[in-house]
């Protein structure tokens, strides 16, 4: 039953699996708040884990970084190991003044830079969006352990650093349009439940802000981001 990324068995995934980027982030989440932890996927060091949070079977594992990689690993689990839903997990930079380092974000809608869609052979641009029963569960959870959540528009950039060829910055341009923050995972894994019948919500953490130019470090995105994989856990 394996693929060429994951040496998982059939039945060793959850139906729902959450997926940070970062495979040490998922190794913490299955630590930290599964029980009866099962290791099911070691392959390129990306930690697959299978466990119970309050009786119900979850479970996580990391992406990778960007589209591409997000793309391979959320298809094979769609497609070869019967998983029905995935919640990603991850930070986000944020272009709004009131999307602030350390609130959430929940993505309803993913905007892109990359040329993912092209495969399809659309004619014309495809919106890319949240399950909406997901994504109220996940609003309705925040809400009730009052956290500082926000809703809407992201992007899903290709480049991390960009040339900001011009006298405006790029970011700018897509905070016009009131897009809220950037990242680079949710539009692949949004159109790959889309064309395969199933179900996705990108859960954001704020990391850090074009804004303010504040910035947190890669042990607080590790471990600190903890309201997001709460209410990912709440609603798996």
């Amino acid at each position: 039953m394996s693929t060429p990324h994951n040496n998982a068995k059939k039945g060793d995934f959850a139906p729902t699996v959450l997926m940070p980027g970062d495979p040490l982030r998922a190794k913490f989440i299955a630590e930290t708040f599964l029980s009866d932890v099962v290791q099911v996927n070691s392959v390129r060091n990306m930690f697959g884990y299978t466990g119970y949070y309050k009786g119900k079977k979850v479970s996580v594992m990391g992406s990778g970084m960007g589209m591409p990689s997000i793309g391979i690993y959320s298809h094979e689990l769609y497609t070869e190991y019967g998983v029905e839903k995935i919640i990603r997990i991850g930070s986000a930079g944020s272009y709004k003044k009131d999307v602030k380092v350390y609130d959430v974000v929940l993505a309803q809608g993913a905007c892109t830079n990359s040329n993912w869609a092209h495969q399809y052979g659309l004619p014309g641009v495809f919106s890319a969006i949240a399950d909406f029963d997901m994504l109220k569960s996940a609003y309705d959870v925040a809400k009730e352990k009052g956290i500082n959540v926000h809703v809407g528009n992201i992007l899903s950039s290709d480049p991390f650093y960009d040339d900001n060829v011009g006298s405006e910055p790029v970011w700018k341009k897509w905070e016009r349009m009131n897009v809220l923050a950037v990242e680079m995972e949710s539009y692949a894994l949004y159109c790959n439940a889309a064309r395969l019948g199933k179900k996705a919500l990108c859960i954001l953490t704020i990391s850090d802000s074009f804004v303010s130019d504040e910035i947190t470090s890669a042990e607080e995105r590790q471990t600190a981001f903890k309201e997001m994989m709460e209410i990912a856990l709440e609603i798996a």
